[in-house]
C-alpha cells in the first residue's frame, strides 16, 4: 500500500473501532494513505488477518471489547484520536438500544481515562424531535452518551450510504433488479440525501485535520435531495433496466416491509426492520457546514450508483461485521457426525482452491437444487438463506459469509471450517481437510466432516430427518470438489507445458 511516509517513532496512533465492519474496514487504509498510524480494536483479530492493509508498518491490532472499560482504556492510551464505529444493526427488542448506549458510555469513559483528545462518530441523519424511528433514535442516544464525557466529539450524520456492499445499497440493488413492479409503503415518497461511500470516507479523514470540526455535529450528504421512488428509478437507469412500476399503498407497516425486504434481498428481517423503519423519516442535511469546512467533489446520486455497480470485488461487505461465536462444546452432549473422504488426483493446493470456491454463484458442487430448497426454507423461517452469497468468487478469509455458513477457521492449503448460520435446532459445523499423499506429491486426500450438536429433542429429530439426504448431498459435493480440483490440475499442467514448434512432434 502506498501513502505518506509514516513516522512510527513520534506520531500518536489513531484508534479505530469497527475495523471489521463496512465503513471501518475502508477507513483504515485511507488513514494510512493520509500518513496516520492506526491502532485497531477487534474482538477477534483473526477477522483482520487477511485484509490487505494489516501488514502495513503503521498498523497495530489489539484484542479487546468495547464492553470492557479497563481494557479499552489501556488499548486507547497514547492515541491522538478515536473513531467510534460500533453499533448494532439487529433491532431485537429494546435491549439493543440500551446496549448501544451502554457501550458508547464505556467508550467516552475510556477516552477520558486514556487522555485521548478527540472522538469521531458516524451517525445517522433524521429530523430531530418526536417521530424518529427507534433505530435513528438509538443513534441519537449514542451521540449523547459519547458527549457526556469531557472529550470533544465530532459527529458526522449521514443518510443512505451508496457503495457496493453497504446494507442499504444492497436492499436498493435487489429490490430494483428483482422486482419490475413494486407495491411499496408510503415511505417511497420520503425525501433523502444519499451520499457516496468515498465522500463519507473523505469526511471521516478530513475531520481529523480540520480543528473546527471538534465538538460539532455535522450533517453530510450528496449534492441532491431525492425521494426513494426517484432513487429506485435512477438505479434502474444506471443498471440498464426499464423504469420500475411502483405503487405506494398506505397499509404496509415497517414490520411487513422488513419481512418483504427479507424475502427479496440478502438481509434477514432483524437487520431489515430498523432500516425499513428509518425510511419513514426525512433524512436531509440541515446545512452545508460540512461541505464548507471539508470541501470535496460530491458524487451525484447517479455517479455514486455507477461507482458502486462498477465495483466487482468490494473492499468490505455489510455481512463482514458481527461476532463469530466459538465452536460448540462437543463434549457437552451427544453430537452426530457424517464423514466422507476421497482420493484426489491433484496436489493439495488444487484441492484447497476448489474447496474455498464453494457457495455463492459457484454453487455447492452437486445437487444444487437441494441446497436452494434448504435456502428457501431457511429464508421463510427468518434465516439468511443462500442470498448473501460470498464476498469474492475465488478466495475466502476468516469471518466471511458463504451463503448461510460463516468461515470460522481457515488454514491455507490445508483446511476450511464453516459454522452454520441457518435456522436449525442445534449447532452445525462443516469442515474440509486436505492431506498430502506422502507417496506422491501430485495426489491428495480430501476429508469432509459434518458435525451436529442437537438442541433438545427437536434437534435429534431434525438430524434423523435429514440424515438420508446427507449421503446424497455431501457425497455429491465431495465428488464435485474432486473433479474441480483435478480439472484445475490438468489446466495448470497444460499451461506449463511448452507449445511444440511447427512441424515438430511432442
Amino acid at each position: 500500500m502506498q501513502g505518506k511516509t509514516v513516522n512510527l517513532e513520534t506520531q500518536p496512533p489513531v484508534f479505530v473501532t469497527g475495523a471489521t465492519g463496512y465503513i471501518g474496514g475502508r477507513l483504515v487504509p485511507r488513514l494510512l494513505q493520509s500518513g496516520y498510524r492506526v491502532r485497531c480494536l477487534a474482538r477477534d483479530p483473526r477477522k483482520l488477518e487477511s485484509r490487505s492493509w494489516t501488514g502495513h508498518p503503521g498498523v497495530e491490532i489489539v484484542s479487546g471489547d468495547v464492553g470492557d472499560v479497563d481494557r479499552l482504556t489501556e488499548a486507547m492510551r497514547g492515541c491522538g484520536a478515536a473513531y467510534y464505529l460500533v453499533h448494532s444493526m439487529i433491532a431485537a427488542g429494546a435491549s439493543y438500544a440500551a446496549r448501544d448506549r451502554e457501550l458508547a458510555g464505556n467508550f467516552a469513559a475510556a477516552a477520558a481515562a486514556a487522555a485521548c483528545p478527540r472522538i469521531l462518530y458516524l451517525g445517522g441523519l433524521g429530523e430531530t424531535g418526536a417521530g424518529l424511528s427507534e433505530h435513528l433514535d438509538s443513534r441519537r442516544e449514542v451521540e449523547e452518551a459519547l458527549a457526556e464525557g469531557p472529550v470533544p466529539v465530532t459527529v458526522l450524520r449521514a443518510a443512505m450510504i451508496i457503495g457496493s456492499g453497504s446494507a442499504s445499497f444492497e436492499i436498493l440493488r435487489y429490490l430494483v433488479e428483482r422486482l419490475p413492479i413494486m407495491i411499496t409503503p408510503r415511505w417511497v415518497s420520503t425525501e433523502c440525501q444519499p451520499i457516496g461511500v468515498r465522500n463519507v470516507l473523505h469526511y471521516l479523514v478530513e475531520a481529523l485535520e480540520t480543528p473546527e470540526t471538534a465538538g460539532r455535529t455535522l450533517d453530510i450528504g450528496g449534492p441532491e435531495i431525492v425521494t426513494y421512488l426517484q432513487l429506485m428509478q435512477i438505479y434502474a437507469e444506471a443498471a440498464g433496466l426499464r423504469q420500475r412500476i411502483i405503487v405506494p399503498v398506505p397499509v404496509l407497516t415497517p414490520r411487513l416491509s422488513s419481512l418483504w425486504i427479507h424475502l427479496v434481498t440478502p438481509l434477514d428481517s432483524h437487520i431489515a426492520r430498523p432500516l425499513a423503519e428509518g425510511l419513514r423519516n426525512r433524512v436531509v442535511c440541515r446545512d452545508d457546514a460540512a461541505a464548507r469546512l471539508m470541501p470535496q467533489e460530491l458524487l451525484s446520486t447517479r455517479q455514486a450508483i455507477d461507482a458502486a455497480l462498477g465495483m466487482d470485488h468490494p473492499e468490505t461487505f455489510w455481512s463482514d461485521a458481527g461476532t463469530i461465536p466459538g465452536d460448540p462444546d462437543w463434549a457437552g452432549g451427544t453430537s452426530y457426525v457424517h464423514r466422507e473422504e476421497t482420493e484426489v488426483d491433484a496436489p493439495p493446493a488444487e484441492a484447497f482452491r476448489a474447496v474455498v470456491r464453494i457457495g455463492g454463484k459457484n454453487g455447492w458442487y452437486g445437487v444444487d437444487s437441494l441446497w436452494r430448497l434448504r435456502g428457501w426454507i431457511d429464508q421463510l423461517l427468518g434465516g439468511p438463506g443462500l442470498r448473501r452469497g460470498r464476498r469474492d468468487a475465488d478466495s475466502v478469509r476468516y469471518g466471511d459469509a458463504l451463503d448461510f455458513w460463516r468461515v470460522t477457521g481457515i488454514e491455507e492449503g490445508r483446511s476450511l471450517k464453516l459454522r452454520a448460520e441457518m435456522i436449525v435446532p442445534g449447532e452445525a459445523i462443516l469442515e474440509f481437510e486436505i492431506e498430502l499423499d506422502e507417496a506422491d506429491s501430485d495426489q491428495s486426500r480430501l476429508v469432509q466432516t459434518a458435525r451436529f450438536l442437537p438442541r433438545g429433542l427437536l434437534g435429534i429429530l431434525y438430524w434423523y430427518a435429514v440424515m438420508p439426504l446427507h449421503g446424497v448431498v455431501f457425497r455429491r459435493m465431495l465428488q464435485g470438489i474432486r473433479r474441480a480440483a483435478e480439472r484445475g490440475a490438468e489446466e495448470s499442467q497444460e499451461a506449463q507445458t511448452p507449445a511444440a514448434a511447427p512441424g515438430v512432434e511432442r
